[in-house]
Formats: C-alpha cells, sequence, structure tokens
C-alpha cells in the first residue's frame, strides 16, 4: 500500500480508493453520523475519521469494518484532526468550542483547551510543542503544550470566521483563510524557544468562503478551496501571486491534500466527486466516482 487515498461526506461512508486507477478498494460504513475529516497516521497504520461528536480509528491494513478505538469526549461535529509525529497522539477540534489532545493508545483526553465558540481547525506545529487553532469569531490562537497555556492570540478581522489554517513544514509561517475570502500570512520566528508571530501579507484568494488552506510540503505553494467551485494554487516564493486556478467541479470544494511531491493535488467536492489534478499541467489526471452525496475531506498519504 504505496499510496493511500481516502475520500468520506454526507454519505456516511469511508472510500479508500487505487490512486492511479480509480477504483473503490474498500468501503467502510460509518453509520453513525457524517464524516468531517479525515487523517491517516505517518506510518500507515490508522485512519481517523472525525465524525459527529466522536472520532474513530480504523485500521488500514485490515479487513475489519469496525472502528479498532473511538474517542469521545467531544458534544459537537468534530472539524479537525491531527497526528503528532510519531502517531503517538493526536488533537481535535469541535464546534463545541473545544480543542482535545488524545493519547492514542489508551483513548482519553490528555489535554482539553476552550475558545469561546466553534473551533473550525487545529494544526500541529512542527516543534511538536505548539498547537495552532482558529475559530467562528475570527480568532488565530497558538497553545504551548508544555506551559499548558494560550501564548498568543490573532484577531484579523473582528467577526470574520477562519475557516482554516496551515503551518509550514519548516515551521517558517502559517497562512489562516477566513469566509470574506482573504487570506493572512504571518512569519514564525523562534526566539528562546517561545514562537513570535509578524504579520508578513494579506492576499485576497477568493470573493467567496474559504474553506481550506494548505501549505505544500515543501513550503513553496498554498492551496485554497472555496464557495466558488475552485480550488487556487499561490506561490509563497513569488509574494504569494496566483499560479494556477483548477477548474472543473461543480460544487464546493471542501478540502484538498497535496502529494509528498508537491506535483498533484487531491480535490473533495460536494458534487459528489474527488479529482486528481497535475500542477504541472493543470488538468485532472483522474476522477474517483463511487459518493452517492457530497464529499467533505479527502486524505493521501504517498510517502
Amino acid at each position: 500500500m504505496s499510496v493511500i487515498l481516502v475520500s468520506a461526506g454526507y454519505d456516511h461512508t469511508i472510500r479508500f480508493w487505487e490512486a492511479l486507477t480509480g477504483v473503490c478498494s474498500r468501503t467502510i460504513q460509518h453509520s453513525e453520523s457524517q464524516v468531517n475529516r479525515l487523517q491517516i497516521t505517518s506510518d500507515k497504520k490508522y485512519l481517523a475519521a472525525a465524525g459527529n461528536p466522536k472520532i474513530n480509528l480504523y485500521d488500514i491494513r485490515s479487513t475489519n469494518p469496525s472502528a479498532v478505538q473511538t474517542f469521545e469526549g467531544h458534544t459537537g461535529n468534530v472539524t479537525s484532526l491531527a497526528f503528532q509525529v510519531d502517531n503517538r497522539w493526536m488533537c481535535s477540534s469541535s464546534e463545541d468550542g473545544t480543542i482535545k489532545v488524545w493519547d492514542i493508545r489508551s483513548p482519553s483526553i490528555q489535554r482539553n483547551y476552550k475558545h469561546n465558540c466553534p473551533v473550525n481547525e487545529v494544526v500541529i506545529h512542527p516543534n511538536q510543542g505548539e498547537l495552532i487553532s482558529c475559530d467562528q469569531s475570527g480568532t488565530v490562537k497558538i497553545w504551548d503544550l508544555g506551559e499548558n497555556k494560550c501564548t498568543h492570540q490573532l484577531i484579523p478581522e473582528d467577526d470574520v470566521s477562519i475557516q482554516s489554517i496551515s503551518c509550514a513544514s519548516d515551521g517558517s509561517m502559517i497562512v489562516a483563510g477566513n469566509n470574506r475570502g482573504n487570506c493572512y500570512v504571518w512569519e514564525m520566528q523562534n526566539s528562546l524557544e517561545r514562537t513570535v508571530l509578524k504579520p508578513f501579507h494579506k492576499f485576497k484568494s477568493h470573493s467567496k468562503y474559504i474553506t481550506k488552506v494548505l501549505l505544500s510540503s515543501d513550503c513553496k505553494h498554498v492551496a485554497t478551496c472555496s464557495a466558488d467551485h475552485t480550488t487556487r494554487i499561490w506561490s509563497t516564493e513569488d509574494g504569494f501571486n496566483l499560479e494556477t486556478t483548477l477548474k472543473g467541479h461543480q460544487r464546493w470544494v471542501w478540502d484538498c491534500a497535496f502529494s509528498a511531491d508537491s506535483a498533484y493535488l487531491v480535490t473533495a467536492c460536494s458534487d459528489h466527486y474527488v479529482r486528481l489534478w497535475d500542477l504541472s499541467s493543470n488538468e485532472t489526471v483522474r476522477q474517483y466516482n463511487g459518493h452517492n452525496k457530497g464529499v467533505i475531506c479527502v486524505a493521501l498519504n504517498d510517502v
């Protein structure tokens, strides 16, 4: 299983795809709720699915359709997931206004951080010691796991929900996208073991909602998905100028994932389809058909 590509959404199914052929190789029924977000562990052993309000962990190498572990504690839709680099713990965000840190081996809550409103996304800083989150009130927060507290709070636009946030793999910057189609970039610098944030850039990426922002693993590109049915790719090396607009989906594009070499992008859309794009030609090289309702999340591990 060199390439693992998975999608899910409103039809209560999780589908594994053969990336090259487009064939659906496995389907897991997630009958209890829609699936809001998927995350694959770096060792390709487990898939985590964020539902409402539980998180289910599945064994990728097994044919067992049941979850091997269930994480209970949220009281609303789980909006995002992230695994620590060694897959020992994971964090999650929820519409219940909390961020939780879980021990993978025993499904217990290790930390619980509160926003005063629904949390849209949480990501782990590459230093593994900080979490970065964004919420519906338009706030970005940084949480220090060592000090067990919020160390930064940023509000780029009052009361404009920040839907998504992404942290560069080298820890150099974070990018956030909001409901007005604006993207904000902050430079991150480490001084005395503490992250210092410096406003760096702002750009208009879409005229409608941004649903997802994602930095590529080589930190050279930012992908933005939107309610305007497109995904756009921006160059971090060229002043965040637009590189390309990926057109073809018929409804809201909810999620995306870069390939490890940043040459391809996978997108998930309300039009029921998942697409694989070649970013050198901006063409769809594969469309994955099988979901019978909107697809709202996708995960790819091709390392």
